[in-house]
C-alpha cells in the first residue's frame, strides 16, 4: 500500500470522527430545543394555573370581608334591637346603612370575580391539553435523541481506537506530520489533481513542475521508492494522482 493510499483511509476515518463530533454536539442542541418547546407551553399552563389561584384568593378573600362585614351588621341589629334612645337608633340604622352598603359591594365584586372563573378553568384545561399532547411527542423525541447520542460516543470511540491504528500504519513519518498538521485548518487535507492539473480541494489550477512531482510519486509508489510530499501552492493540501 502506498502512502498516498494510507493517508487516504486514514483520511476517511478522519473523515467520520468529523461527521461524529458533529453529531455530538449537534444532539443536545436538537434535544434543547424540543425541551424548549415544551417549556414554552409548561410556562402557558403555569401562567394560567396562577391566574386562576389569584382569582381563588380574591374570591376567598371578598367572602371573608363579607362574612365580616355580614356579622358586623348583625351585632349592629342586634345592639340597635336594646336601645331606647331615638337618636342612638337612628345613628345605629345610619352605621347599619353604610355598613350594608360596603357588604352589597363586596358581593357585586365577589361575582364579578367569580364570573371571570369559568374562563380561567377552560383556559387551564386548553393548555393542559396542549401540554399533554405535545409532551408524549417530546419525550419520544428526546428518548431518540438519547439513545443516538449514546450510539454516537460508542462510534465515535470505535472510529478513534482505529484511527490510532490507522495512523500508525502511515510507513512515511514527515508524510504524516505534514497531514496532521493540515488537517485541523484544511479538509480534506489528501485530494487528487485532476487530469488537467487542478487540484480538488482549492480548484486552482497547478503549475506543470506539481504535476510532474506528483507524477513522479506515483511512478516512485510503484517501484516501491519514497514519495515526497507534493502540496497544492494554493491551499497546501496533499496531492495524488486522481
Amino acid at each position: 500500500m502506498t502512502v498516498v493510499e494510507q493517508l487516504i483511509e486514514l483520511q476517511e476515518v478522519d473523515g467520520r470522527i468529523r461527521e461524529l463530533e458533529h453529531e455530538l454536539k449537534d444532539l443536545p442542541r436538537r434535544k434543547a430545543l424540543e425541551m424548549a418547546r415544551l417549556s414554552g407551553v409548561s410556562a402557558d399552563l403555569a401562567a394560567a394555573k396562577v391566574n386562576l389561584q389569584q382569582i381563588s384568593d380574591k374570591i376567598a378573600s371578598f367572602q371573608a370581608d363579607a362574612d365580616a362585614l355580614a356579622a358586623k351588621v348583625q351585632d349592629l341589629k342586634i345592639k340597635q334591637a336594646s336601645l331606647t334612645s331615638n337618636k342612638e337608633y337612628l345613628q345605629f340604622s345610619t352605621q347599619i346603612d353604610f355598613v350594608s352598603h360596603d357588604l352589597e359591594t363586596t358581593e357585586l365584586n365577589k361575582m364579578t370575580v367569580e364570573d371571570s372563573k369559568p374562563s380561567a378553568e377552560a383556559r387551564i384545561k386548553d393548555a393542559q391539553e396542549k401540554y399533554d399532547a405535545l409532551k408524549g411527542g417530546v419525550d419520544a423525541v428526546c428518548a431518540e435523541l438519547d439513545e443516538r447520542l449514546a450510539l454516537v460516543k460508542e462510534e465515535l470511540d470505535a472510529a478513534m481506537a482505529e484511527r490510532a491504528e490507522k495512523a500508525a500504519a502511515v510507513t512515511d513519518a514527515r508524510s504524516r506530520l505534514y497531514y496532521e498538521r493540515l488537517r485541523t485548518k484544511r479538509w480534506p487535507v489528501v485530494v487528487p489533481l485532476t487530469h488537467t492539473g487542478v487540484c480538488d480541494g482549492c480548484h486552482l489550477v497547478q503549475p506543470p513542475s506539481v504535476s510532474q512531482l506528483v507524477d513522479a510519486n506515483a511512478k516512485n509508489a510503484e517501484l516501491g521508492r519514497p514519495q515526497a510530499v507534493v502540496a497544492c501552492t494554493m491551499c497546501g493540501r496533499m496531492l495524488y494522482r486522481g
